[in-house]
């Protein structure tokens, strides 16, 4: 099959090279080069490094919503376009250029949380399981048919970014099982999906990651595992503003304002939260690097015996 393959970062990296290992892939499309790093330098995306490493052909639209975009889309003649965290919208005209049309590779299980970051929010919202989704896609935003799906339980102390790679794989499991069952004329007949349960995972955004001791202790841990390794959850600390990489919540009564630090010793900072306490156990200073809580208590003396 001559397949185009559209996506932008890490997360698709895998169903990348799933689609390139028993068909051709004539093209990848990804974003443009953006600024990155210290220097601002424009830096390729993580698709686009691995599809000059597999001697690809790169095309970088701003949009595809030109005529001249699409056309170009057009001469490839693909078969099938799969579209994994590309970033840009497909248009009506886009999706029907295709023989097969267009599929997705989304990390939920939809309809539960369509959109941007279905990873942290799923996290974040205390969800039990997630997984992947192989979805052909329409106009609307993530409300396609389903072709195939996988789900995985989340586990407890599993952070953003360690459920992130491993539905990275399994989407480009999923994918490559839908592949194969097209080459063999046996695909599987899509299931709508139903209009109850739709949620929606809005972008991250860097204002999210303040955290507001007023909540819940067990609200803030799951927004510390899903905001890591970014945006990565912050506050102030006695006096000190801290980005917080670890945290659990603990079952503990007090009778303290939200924010007072409860103890502090080799376990971890308590923090008193609007229910409960969150204790922190690795942290990270402004201009330094991420340390246990009981490294920074030994550059913070004032602390001794708190």
């Amino acid at each position: 099959m001559r397949i185009v393959f559209a996506g932008t970062p890490d997360f698709a990296v895998p169903s990348l090279r799933a689609a390139a290992r028993h068909n051709e892939v004539v093209a990848v499309y990804t974003q443009p080069d953006r600024p990155a790093g210290r220097g601002r330098g424009l830096a390729a995306s993580p698709v686009k490094r691995e599809a000059v490493a597999r001697g690809i052909p790169v095309m970088q639209p701003e949009t595809l919503r030109g005529s001249q975009a699409q056309q170009d889309l057009r001469d490839l003649a693909p078969d099938l376009v799969v579209v994994v965290a590309y970033g840009l919208i497909l248009p009506r005209r886009v999706l029907e250029i295709p023989t097969h049309g267009c599929w997705n590779v989304h990390a939920s299980l939809l309809p539960r949380w369509r959109g941007a970051a279905p990873i942290q929010r799923a996290i974040q919202a205390g969800d039990a399981e997630t997984g992947v989704c192989l979805m052909r896609m329409e106009a609307g935003l993530d409300t396609g048919p389903v072709l195939l799906e996988q789900a995985t339980p989340i586990g407890p102390d599993e952070t953003g970014g360690q459920l992130h790679d491993r539905l990275a794989e399994m989407g480009a499991q999923v994918l490559e099982d839908g592949l194969g069952l097209l080459r063999a004329g046996l695909l599987p007949v899509p299931w709508i999906q139903p209009e109850e349960g739709v949620t929606y995972a809005h972008k991250l955004d860097k204002a999210e990651a303040r955290l507001d001791w007023s909540r819940p202790a067990i609200e803030l841990a799951r927004t510390v595992r899903a905001f890591n390794p970014w945006p990565v959850a912050e506050a102030m600390v006695a006096g000190e503003r801290l980005r917080i990489h670890g945290a659990i919540a603990v079952d503990t009564g007090h009778a303290a304002a939200p924010g007072t630090l409860l103890a502090a010793g080799r376990e971890g900072i308590d923090i008193a939260c609007g229910d409960g306490a969150l204790r922190l156990r690795v942290v990270q200073r402004e201009g330094g690097r991420a340390i246990t809580a009981a490294d920074w208590l030994n550059a913070r003396r004032d602390l001794a015996g708190a």
